[in-house]
């Protein structure tokens, strides 16, 4: 019993006291030794880059200090303050890119279902208009007997009102699919294009990965140039 005591003793020793103790790495309870958190705004969401400039620009919630822009991935970008004294930072505005959610890769689709996802989701650049050909003349009898060696492919496609005509399918093919924040010019990069009876076609990335480094760093040059005159923002990619 006497133990019991002694324990509660300590526990509550100075419990009369101010409990909270500010240092240099900041706000502490000293029950249980807690870090108290200063309360926070939650992180804004805006879907452009537009609307992360006019953020910082127009200043509207008054920041003060070093900012850090994050170019975390081609479609999202973080706004932060400066190091705080507990080793944090304020996390003010995301900015996430709304994307198609219609792009299939490494996926057989039938050729209507591909040519509509061509149209919608590509740019108008590259190799867009040589695969809407071959996906909208294809014949359907004739793709069952497609020749093909590894690497290329030949089907026949209809090449006048009652003419047909042997083909080679386009092999790798550049394409450009809207995959980043719409200020940015939409990265193209190779894609291995494929055919099968049915018909049917699919797309398969062929670039490592390489547009998102082309991306990020687009993402980078844009920031820098909106918010060349503004001095207490750093941007790193």
């Amino acid at each position: 019993m006497e133990q019991k005591e002694a324990l509660e003793y300590l526990v509550n020793l100075g419990a009369d006291k101010d409990p909270i103790v500010k240092l240099d790495q900041g706000v502490f309870s000293t029950v249980n030794l807690q870090r108290i958190k200063a309360p926070k705004a939650a992180t804004l969401t805006v879907s452009t880059l537009t609307g992360l400039v006019d953020y910082i620009k127009t200043n509207i919630d008054d920041l003060k200090g070093k900012l850090l822009i994050h170019v975390k991935s081609s479609g999202i970008v973080n706004l932060y303050g400066p190091l705080e004294a507990d080793g944090e930072r304020e996390y003010f505005i995301c900015a996430e890119a709304i994307l198609p959610n219609n792009v299939v890769y490494e996926r057989f689709l039938d050729t209507e279902r591909f040519n509509i996802m061509l149209q919608s989701a590509f740019v108008d650049t590259g190799d867009k208009a040589t695969l809407l050909k071959y996906t909208g003349l294809i014949k359907e009898e004739n793709v069952k007997s497609t020749g093909d060696d590894g690497i290329s492919q030949s089907v026949t496609i209809k090449t006048g009102v009652a003419t047909v005509g042997l083909a080679v399918v386009p092999n790798p093919v550049i394409l450009a699919p809207f995959r980043t924040f719409p200020e940015i010019e939409q990265p193209t990069s190779k894609f291995i294009f494929r055919m099968q009876d049915g018909p049917s076609a699919a797309l398969y990335e062929a670039d490592g990965g390489a547009w998102r480094n082309k991306a990020i760093l687009s993402i980078k040059e844009y920031l820098q140039e909106k918010l060349k005159e503004v001095s207490d923002v750093e941007i790193i990619a």
